[in-house]
């Protein structure tokens, strides 16, 4: 039997070495990144450059605080197209009047769902199609976000100063529930641990982040490749997006936006695990070898660590045999490293002072669900969402 456990914690020590290698040099790029945007005043270079597009679907509960924020945008913003997929629930009546007080505001319903797209790119396209050719800039924006005033502004400034042909924004989430704070944070640490942290360039396409609840790209680049269309059918659109942009050779980047955007997007613990989880594991901007060995990954950095610090503090005393006891050691330091990155997040979260937000410290122990929810989505496409239903 201890040969046996020997040769095991050899072998998983040898494959948590090499991703713990893996995981510090990503960690050690992030130290170097951009640090979070502040806002920005408006300036005259900036004006009637960008095209907002806002996507919306049955929103009239909570699309309140965007209205708010986006007529709140400055001269850079040339239009806000909503682009409404025949919403049920009084959302169109409540842009329409915001339009009334905002002549930028335009309100369109996209035409029917085909069979080959997915509902968010296909309203972002129709958005697209339907927006000025004066605008050099395309803003898609998500309508649970909470933008700030100067929003557009900001990331208009930063993609010109930094010269980026596209670029998105990581924002600030808003959470409540104790479930939320608990298991959310776990879900956001498997994208850091997988990818370059916002505020990080990467030449590699295959590892560039993206969010498209504020996703900024040159009007010339969506004219090059047809709109939308190379991510027709994915549920992570953003990234397969970004993803194909950087491989034509233009200029992608991933900021960190906390400062400038908010967002409320799921409500309580079973609505977070459903939708976080939809295309958590980005399978359709990723390849299948890519997709397998980030799950491997998240298996042997995120999901064992804590397990094995506890069997092998139970177990130290009975065995003395070296591979056992650097196991110990390095599955101690990666747990040290998790509770660590909490702070490194921290800045992603809206904290009220809520009791419900202790359980945030507690959310490493939500890892194991978290990568078993990215792998259970890695086998699945999503059948359903947001009302509709997909083949």
């Amino acid at each position: 039997m201890t040969i046996i456990i020997a040769i095991l914690s050899f072998k998983l020590l040898l494959f948590q070495g090499v991703c713990t290698f893996i995981l510090l040099s990503r960690l050690a790029r992030g130290a170097r990144r951009i640090p979070p945007l502040t806002p920005k005043l408006p300036y005259l270079a900036l004006i009637g450059k960008v095209s907002v597009i806002i996507p919306t679907l049955n929103e009239c509960d909570r699309i309140s605080p965007l209205l708010e924020s986006i007529t709140r945008q400055s001269y850079e913003t040339r239009e806000i197209i909503f682009v409404d997929s025949n919403s049920t629930d009084g959302t169109q009546e409540k842009i329409e009047n915001y339009s009334k007080k905002d002549p930028r505001i335009h309100l369109i319903t996209d035409p029917p769902l085909p069979k080959n797209w997915v509902g968010r790119p296909w309203a972002l396209h129709n958005g697209f199609l339907n927006s000025s050719e004066n605008s050099e800039w395309i803003l898609g924006v998500d309508a649970d976000t909470i933008p700030h005033k100067n929003l557009v502004a900001t990331v208009l400034d930063f993609a010109i100063q930094q010269d980026y042909d596209l670029v998105s924004f990581s924002p600030q989430f808003i959470l409540k529930s104790m479930g939320e704070w608990w298991l959310q944070p776990s879900l956001l640490m498997t994208l850091l641990f997988r990818f370059e942290s916002s505020g990080v360039n990467t030449n590699n396409p295959s590892t560039i982040m993206a969010n498209g609840q504020c996703f900024l790209i040159k009007r010339n680049i969506l004219t090059e490749i047809n709109g939308y269309t190379y991510a027709a059918n994915s549920f992570c659109d953003d990234v397969t997006l970004a993803r194909y942009v950087a491989s034509l050779g233009y200029k992608v980047g991933f900021a960190d936006g906390s400062k400038i955007i908010k967002v409320r997007m799921y409500e309580g613990l079973q609505d977070t695990w459903q939708g976080w989880g939809r295309s958590l594991d980005l399978k359709d901007a990723s390849s299948k070898l890519q997709l397998w060995g980030e799950c491997l990954f998240l298996l042997l950095i995120q999901a064992l660590p804590l397990p094995l610090f506890f069997l092998c503090l139970f177990f130290y005393p009975h065995f003395d045999f070296l591979s056992f006891k650097l196991l110990f050691a390095l599955n101690t330091f990666l747990v040290i490293i998790r509770f660590a990155l909490l702070g490194a997040i921290a800045s992603s979260y809206q904290f009220n002072k809520s009791i419900s937000e202790l359980t945030f410290i507690l959310s490493p122990f939500a890892d194991i669900l978290a990568v078993t929810r990215i792998i259970l989505s890695a086998f699945t496409k999503p059948s359903q969402w947001r009302g509709r239903v997909y083949e």
